[in-house]
């Protein structure tokens, strides 16, 4: 396994507000520090700070969100992928052999009445789950659940025990190792899909003591989820979704015979979630230009066709539960999920074309808050977007080419 490397900034400040569009003077107004370094080296702000984290060939970039500086960089070879831990602070780095946990070097804490927040150098912690080929990482209700594809393992942990080092887990395993997905409802109930290395079928439910309560098989080639508000789960299919909630499993199908959603946004502001569709079995890369709303409160699934295609990193939802899609004009498709309308457009890059390998760089959409980030590996940028104002508001040029993007935040 390779040792990562971290450096950093000597010092590190928050920005307070996003620096305007591109032309601007580079000055920007910052919080200082209101109190003198701690123990650990880190420094007390007067705002909550956020940090995105990017992938690169050979490591991990971490950036504040709010000037876009870089303010450290882990080296790691190989593929690695990264997902939000759950607590605000931490991020799931996926390499090699494990999920290992890296501080993003900004978070908050209560003290009495008043929340304190606080930046300092990002850094791996030292706390890994071991993972043959690890997949999925999900948050849902406080308990982040990571499935190794390799061996069935689930592991599931409380996301705020993090802060004080490695969390008591609990261990569950899936009938047989897939490539599969897990969530924890706030009820304690376990959904968990049912495959092989060959062929996925659907979807099972354990309760709070782990007894299987509900199964479904008609999900050929089960893949993704998200949660819907009045939590409810739905994961994609070849032929639909599959939608559970209150104990059972409802199956919505496809308009066409093969309808396959397998990347999907939840938002708790909607009962709607965003999926992408691909109708071609035959395709060696089917590049969508429609994506799906399904809808958990009326079992019921619509088409959007956007006139331009998009890949599995395009898919947010926004504060209000708005759904959003990066498309390859390089523009955010703004729909309504109640209308199935595209009610605005947010051009931020230039046009890009969805390479033949999945590895491979391609734009990444990620939303903190009211804020949109698009990375735009042609040219090594990153731009912030206001999706209250529609425009972008801040942009960067990175030192790496950056692939995968996501947040400590969410």
């Amino acid at each position: 396994m390779t040792t990562p490397r971290i450096a950093t900034t000597a010092t590190l400040a928050v920005a307070a507000l996003l620096l305007t569009a591109c032309g601007d003077d580079g000055s920007s107004a910052r919080s200082q520090s209101t109190s003198s370094p701690r123990e650990d080296g880190a420094q007390e702000v007067q705002e909550a700070a956020s940090r995105l984290v990017t992938t690169y060939d050979g490591g991990l970039m971490v950036i504040d969100g709010a000037s876009l500086e870089v303010v450290g960089t882990v080296e790691l070879d190989g593929f690695t992928r990264v997902n939000p831990a759950g607590d605000g602070r931490h991020v799931m780095v996926s390499a090699g052999d494990a999920f290992r946990v890296l501080d993003a070097g900004a978070w908050s804490s209560a003290h009495g009445d008043h929340e304190h927040h606080y930046v300092g150098d990002p850094a791996f912690t030292g706390v890994e789950f071991e993972a043959d080929h690890p997949g999925h990482v999900v948050r849902h209700a406080g308990t982040t659940v990571l499935f190794s594809d390799g061996s069935g393992r689930i592991e599931l942990f409380r996301a705020d025990e993090l802060a004080d080092g490695a969390p008591r887990t609990e261990v569950v395993q899936a009938d047989q190792p897939h490539h599969g997905v897990a969530v924890q409802l706030a009820n304690d109930e376990l959904l968990v899909t049912l495959g092989d290395e060959t062929t996925r079928t659907g979807a099972k439910v354990l309760d709070a003591g782990r007894a299987e309560i509900a199964r479904n098989e008609d999900c050929p080639g089960v893949h993704g989820e998200a949660v819907a508000d009045d939590e409810t789960i739905v994961v994609g299919c070849e032929n639909g979704v599959l939608v559970y909630r209150d104990g059972a499993f409802t199956k919505i199908p496809s308009p066409d015979p093969y309808g396959r959603i397998g990347n999907q946004a939840g938002s708790d502001e909607s009962a709607v979630v965003l999926g992408d569709y691909k109708a071609d079995p035959d395709a060696e890369l089917e590049r969508p230009e429609r994506v799906s709303l399904i809808d958990t409160a009326t079992n019921t699934l619509r088409l959007v066709d956007l006139g331009v295609s998009y890949t599995f990193r395009s898919l947010a939802r926004g504060p209000q539960g708005e759904a959003l899609v990066l498309g390859t004009d390089g523009a955010i498709h703004v729909i309504d999920p109640a209308t199935a309308q595209v009610t605005g457009t947010i051009p931020v890059i230039g046009a890009w074309t969805e390479p033949q390998d999945w590895q491979q760089p391609r734009p990444a959409l990620h939303v903190d808050g009211d804020t949109a980030y698009v990375t735009d590996p042609a040219a090594s940028e990153l731009h912030a977007v206001d999706l209250a104002a529609g425009s972008v508001v801040a942009s960067t040029t990175l030192p790496q080419v950056p692939n995968e993007l996501t947040g400590a935040r969410e």
